[in-house]
């Protein structure tokens, strides 16, 4: 049964943390920094932002060198060189979307000048056509908010899964902002969302997921560029449980705040019956599409989370 966009609830903001005075000021300053970059426009507040944290950023310690050790797991034979560099452009690629996050409404891709090209368009119009719903995979490439403006702007129907921000104020600050031009069905992370995830599914909705983070609670371990990586399995059970094909979605930064977006063809599966064993398989495959993403681009991935266990930064330190 399909659902109106506009008789959607938004969920509420993250409520099981106390607003804080520290909340508030950052909350000012997103305000603040929103209002700058829109008042700029949407090429020069890319552009402003990408500088600054491409210079400031990799002074950042902690996180650097967490990004450092990740690319040594995943590039052990780069020289020093290409692994700054990688570095410094994954900073700037995070500031650039940061600052187009106030320009949503610019990435829709039937703009009569459009800043998104879109790759296997006819796929995702079947889709929004059909009655199948998928599960759609991504990672933290370019700006990973315009693959969810795309599926919309095509008239998807689906749930895009998230991560509450730690910020109350800010966590309801995005959810207001994607619910503009996304799905209001914004789906957080944890028990409720997994059930959330269900009903979307039984209601013929598909799924956006991004799944290239590292999950400390019910994931399970899975190769990623030769590392056993905790893994979400939730795309895989619930693509094996319920028939959705998993269509890879690939995000590409052409230039300045200019995208391209690739719907890839369904990762094939052949459930041999085993759930535990075919879940395993599945999510191994859908790693190995990440990692195959990753390669193409390394700058426009997101190296500042930790990716693998504690244990093997240890060892790569």
């Amino acid at each position: 049964m399909t659902i109106a966009d506009d008789e959607i609830t938004l969920p509420e903001p993250r409520t099981n943390r106390r607003v804080t005075l520290v909340n508030r000021a950052e909350f000012a300053l997103a305000l603040a920094l929103g209002a700058f970059f829109r008042l700029v426009g949407v090429d020069a507040a890319s552009a402003i932002a990408g500088g600054f944290t491409r210079i400031v950023g990799p002074m950042i310690a902690p996180i650097s060198d967490r990004a450092r050790v990740n690319l040594k797991i995943a590039f052990p034979d780069w020289p020093k060189e290409q692994v700054e560099a990688t570095i410094r452009a994954s900073w700037e690629n995070l500031g650039r979307t940061t600052a187009e996050f106030a320009h949503l409404k610019k990435f829709d891709p039937d703009l009569p000048d459009p800043r998104v090209e879109i790759v296997g368009r006819e796929r995702l119009e079947a889709i929004a056509r059909g009655d199948r719903p998928a599960i759609f995979v991504s990672g933290h490439f370019a700006n990973w908010e315009v693959g969810s403006i795309v599926l919309h702007a095509l008239g998807v129907e689906y749930g895009v899964i998230y991560r509450a921000a730690n910020n109350p104020l800010i966590d309801g600050l995005i959810i207001r902002e994607r619910a503009r031009v996304m799905s209001r069905r914004q789906i957080p992370k944890g028990k409720r969302g997994g059930r959330d995830m269900i009903e979307a599914l039984k209601a013929g909705a598909s799924l956006a997921l991004l799944v290239d983070q590292k999950l400390t609670s019910g994931g399970i371990p899975s190769p990623f560029f030769g590392k056993e990586a905790m893994t979400a399995p939730a795309a895989a059970r619930l693509a094996l449980k319920y028939g959705a094909p998993i269509i890879p979605i690939e995000i590409e930064r052409c230039g300045g705040a200019r995208f391209r977006v690739t719907a890839h063809e369904p990762i094939a599966s052949a459930p041999s019956g085993d759930i535990n064993a075919d879940t395993q398989s599945l999510t191994d495959a859908i790693n190995l599409e990440i990692e195959r993403m990753i390669r193409k681009r390394p700058g426009q991935w997101l190296w500042l989370h930790r990716r693998w266990g504690k244990e093997t930064y240890a060892m790569r330190r």
